[in-house]
């Protein structure tokens, strides 16, 4: 943005909105970090706030800079597509790599996913017990 831009005053006040709502869920998510008693409850907040907090700030920016130039400018979609697709992977192997260290230490940790059969209605055998 440069000093010469002006906006609309309700654009202003919305594009305003947007970002101090974003800031406050990003806030919460960092709560819930500090307030959950184990890793893997903890992840939980953070991933939430962030991807949450993105998409607000991500229609503060398309709406702030689509009125300044008078065309729709949608270069931040494609911030918050990457952000979008890195954020739970990013979570996904951060959570499994703390589940692996834990396993290896003895520690309690949540309990192993074993699907069950459509069919039977039975718990199916992991890989290790089939063998």
């Amino acid at each position: 943005m440069t000093a010469g831009m002006t906006l609309p005053f309700w654009a202003e006040w919305t594009v305003a909105a947007l970002l101090v709502v974003a800031g406050l869920v990003t806030l919460i998510g960092t709560i819930g970090l500090w307030r959950f008693d184990n890793f893997y409850s903890r992840m939980h907040g953070p991933t939430m706030g962030s991807s949450l907090g993105l998409g607000l700030v991500m229609l503060a920016s398309i709406l702030a800079f689509s009125l300044s130039e008078h065309r729709l400018v949608l270069h931040a979609v494609l911030a918050a597509v990457f952000l979008t697709l890195t954020i739970p992977i990013t979570t996904m192997m951060l959570a499994r790599a703390a589940l692996y260290r834990h396993r290896r230490e003895g520690k309690h940790v949540p309990a192993q996913h074993r699907p069950f059969d459509d069919d039977a209605n039975e718990i199916c055998p992991t890989h290790d017990e089939a063998s």
